[in-house]
């Protein structure tokens, strides 16, 4: 009896630890900048981005967050909305192909946000928000390259794009999927559509964002369920030979 507790106790132990290790990569791989809401319709107007800035770091805060927007497929009529504590700074630059719209020809748009001043510490996140007039149609997505710095001078280069059929990089950079544009009759417009999910984004951002985050965790505890389940088996039936080989 003796040794068959002690098998539990091992077989407790390793459980344990491996839980902790999956739990603690699936936090990690959470750990991203993102955006939300993670889609819009091509060519929708007036809405808002949120770009979530989670703190990975221990021991340090992340003082300056860098955003550059496409100018390839550029987002017209950028605003940025007050962050108490930063400052952001705007950069635009002239477009390659300007682009014709109702209001006459766009010949430069942002191309960079800059937020400086404020701290996200650890365990902590922030969400930064920025309204825009119209996003393009003639793309299926927009990526929208990070740099996230430290305190202590890290840089976090959130530029990755992950290739059709791999799975996603170790830095990936935010991305907005551009959906089909909806009917043209009645409230299916491209306009109707923008704003209502502006205003959705506005008044549910925070619970469509811990939803994320909550399938990411629920898939965490998946998998490190099935790790403990597995070396309950092992320990369970290692238990039983070793209390058995005396008696043979």
């Amino acid at each position: 009896m003796s040794a068959y507790r002690t098998t539990l106790r091992r077989a407790g132990t390793v459980a344990a630890l491996a839980t902790a290790g999956v739990l603690a990569a699936a936090g990690v791989a959470s750990a991203h900048v993102t955006v939300h809401p993670e889609s819009y319709a091509k060519g929708a107007t007036d809405g808002v981005l949120t770009f979530r800035v989670p703190n990975e770091e221990d021991k340090s805060s992340t003082t300056k967050v860098q955003v550059f927007l496409p100018t390839d497929h550029p987002v017209l009529g950028v605003l940025v909305t007050p962050q108490n504590g930063w400052t952001a700074k705007v950069t635009t630059s002239k477009l390659k192909t300007p682009v014709k719209t109702d209001d006459g020809t766009i010949t430069d748009a942002v191309s960079e946000i800059t937020w400086t001043g404020g701290r996200i510490g650890a365990g902590q996140f922030e969400d930064f928000n920025v309204a825009f007039g119209q996003l393009p149609d003639d793309t299926d997505q927009l990526t929208f390259k990070t740099l996230q710095t430290y305190a202590d001078g890290d840089v976090v280069r959130w530029i990755e794009e992950a290739a059709a059929g791999e799975d996603e990089p170790e830095n990936p950079a935010p991305v907005l999927k551009l959906t089909a544009k909806e009917s043209e009759d009645g409230d299916g417009t491209p306009a109707a559509s923008a704003s209502a999910a502006a205003t959705a984004t506005k008044t549910t951002s925070a619970s469509s964002s811990s939803g994320s985050s909550s399938d990411s965790t629920a898939r965490g505890l998946g998998v490190a369920g099935l790790i403990v389940g597995v070396l309950g088996l092992a320990a369970g039936a290692f238990a039983v030979v070793r209390s058995r080989s005396p008696r043979s």
